[in-house]
């Protein structure tokens, strides 16, 4: 299966548009959306062609084809649901192709003991740093925070114990930002 991954459009129209022509030339299986889609958060400068009116029909037409997952980002909301004809209030989601998991996370929240329950050679697809990578230091923050906290470092270690065998067995995978990069390159990953 040939999966788009995209994060973070965070309203940007120019992106958005972009995206949709990604998709017409990579034909994927199915599209997943990593949350941070309509809105820029107060933290962040306008994004190019900040219209997320604009941007909603471009993901509503990519959810016709019934092959888009997404999940919620930081910057999210109910009244986001409202006006996209798909679900993206998840907090994760999981995907399976060919026995191989993807979860498919924003990477905002702890989903520490989510992560230690996936079966060795799993991927965590995640967002939210607009910085693309493969490997530990792509790591959401709530999995190496989980690692300190096994070794003592950290408040509350039972609440958010992730066993090190699980961070080690699963690979972390970021796409970067295709509407926000922070890296200098907006972009996107195919699986």
């Amino acid at each position: 299966m040939k999966v788009l991954i995209a994060s973070d459009i965070h309203g940007s129209a120019y992106w958005a548009e972009r995206l949709v022509r990604a998709v017409e030339v990579e034909q994927p299986d199915r599209i997943v959306l990593l949350g941070d889609l309509l809105y820029h958060g107060p933290r962040n400068d306008l994004p190019r062609e900040y219209d997320p009116k604009r941007v909603i029909p471009l993901l509503n037409g990519l959810a016709d084809s019934g092959n888009l997952v997404a999940v919620r980002g930081n910057c999210d909301a109910e009244v986001d649901q409202m006006v996209l004809d798909f679900p993206c209030l998840g907090d994760y989601a999981l995907v399976v192709d060919a026995g191989t998991t993807l979860m498919l996370t924003h990477g905002h929240l702890d989903l520490s003991r989510v992560v230690a329950g996936l079966p060795a050679g799993s991927f965590v697809l995640s967002g939210h740093t607009h910085v693309k990578g493969i490997g530990p230091e792509v790591a959401p923050a709530f999995v190496k925070d989980a690692g300190a906290a096994e070794s003592g470092s950290k408040e509350g270690a039972a609440e958010t114990y992730t066993a090190p065998s699980a961070i080690s067995s699963v690979t972390f995978v970021n796409p970067g930002s295709i509407g926000h990069p922070k890296d200098g390159s907006a972009s996107y990953a195919v699986w």
